[in-house]
């Protein structure tokens, strides 16, 4: 399979997308008059605790407070309520965990998390906890004890799945470039603590693992990419190149047209069907057309497949309902279900399948990562 990490920075948009064998299957993308403050670790204050909610609004300088649940306020106290944990007018270190969406302010936690390609820091935290995706049994104990010979004592890690077949020196690398983001935010009297990381960094935190080569088009694109490889990411260096055609990057493979074509609610699939991908204020509704083939349990497992991209590209967030086509019986059912497990199974987001409804309605959650690719992109229209 032919990989490459694309990146630019045109329109007003600062964009990275991952091909592979020319299909776009990963897409990260910032409008620069309006950034994300996802991940954002900033210094709030408490401007009003809701008892019936059971948290807190917190001031962090945008336009709508913040929401803090009690079950982010660090150090945790179990089954201790708002009022008990908070005041008015407390100052707060606090994470954005979502931006802010359809008028409701962005959520956030008291229990920071600082992402790397092979470990994410908790400063909060302690000890070292390995992803459920990393093997089981005796190779499992192995990455666990070289990760207590590779990581600090000081705080928590957690050892993502891709540290498995990591260089240990990158890892602790790593590690200590972690440890000195926080060290050096933390003094720090400025509202934002740690910025976001923007489009670029991002991709090349969840992406690069899957990207022989790394292309960057422009002259201040790949010096700023560069910046950041030389500071956490040594061994991508040699993978980095610039983009040397007369012509754009996203024009090769058509990206641009596959960027526009996930605004159109209506996606082909290879047998004459369709899904149908309809976006309201409570939810995203996604329905299975079936198609020329005929073959229902066919048409629905490919739609699995495409279902799970098109979350990631269009960075869904929030409850999912599937209505799929002619399901007959339980083992149908549970076969389905299986696959669409299966196929959102590395989402970076958090995403669940939980199951039909009586109906024959597959619902499942997607968790928000920014603003949606609708919120960020022009209507066509």
């Amino acid at each position: 399979m032919v990989a490459e990490l694309r990146l630019d920075s045109a329109g007003g948009l600062r964009r990275a997308a991952l091909v592979q064998d020319g299909v776009l299957t990963d897409l990260h993308i910032d409008r620069l008059d309006r950034p994300s403050l996802l991940g954002a670790v900033v210094r709030g204050r408490v401007v009003r605790l809701v008892a019936g909610l059971d948290a807190a609004f917190v001031e962090i300088g945008d336009r709508t407070p913040a929401l803090l649940n009690a079950s982010d306020v660090r150090p945790l106290r179990r089954d201790a309520r708002i009022g008990q944990l908070l005041r008015a007018g407390q100052d707060v270190i606090v994470q954005v965990k979502a931006d802010a969406h359809g008028g409701k302010g962005a959520v956030v936690s008291m229990d920071i998390a600082l992402p790397g390609r092979f470990v994410v820091h908790t400063p909060s935290g302690a000890g070292i906890h390995l992803s459920k995706r990393l093997a089981r049994g005796p190779e499992r104990a192995r990455l666990q004890i070289a990760m207590r010979e590779a990581l600090p004592p000081e705080g928590g890690w957690i050892v993502r799945a891709e540290a498995a077949g990591a260089d240990p020196g990158l890892v602790a690398g790593e590690a200590d470039a972690l440890r000195a983001q926080w060290r050096d935010a933390s003094p720090s009297n400025e509202t934002v603590l740690i910025r976001p990381a923007n489009a670029w960094e991002r991709a090349l935190v969840e992406l690069s693992g899957r990207a022989p080569r790394i292309r960057a088009q422009g002259a201040d694109t790949l010096a700023s990419v560069r910046g950041w490889v030389a500071s956490r990411a040594p061994d991508m260096e040699a993978r980095l190149v610039p983009h040397k055609s007369p012509h754009p990057l996203f024009e090769e493979d058509d990206l641009e047209g596959a960027i526009r074509a996930l605004l159109d609610p209506r996606v082909p699939l290879s047998d004459g069907g369709s899904l149908v991908i309809e976006r309201t204020e409570a939810m995203t509704v996604v329905d299975v057309n079936g198609g020329e083939r005929g073959n229902a349990l066919a048409t629905n497992l490919e739609a699995c497949r495409e279902i799970a991209r098109q979350l990631r590209l269009r960075n869904v967030g929030g409850i999912v309902v599937v209505d799929f086509i002619n399901v007959a019986g339980a083992a149908e059912r549970e076969r389905i279900e299986l696959a669409l497990s299966h196929a959102v199974s590395d989402d970076p987001a958090g995403t669940h399948v939980y199951g039909m409804t009586k109906l024959g309605l597959m619902e499942m959650t997607r968790a928000r990562r920014g603003p949606a690719l609708a919120d960020l992109l022009p209507d066509p229209t």
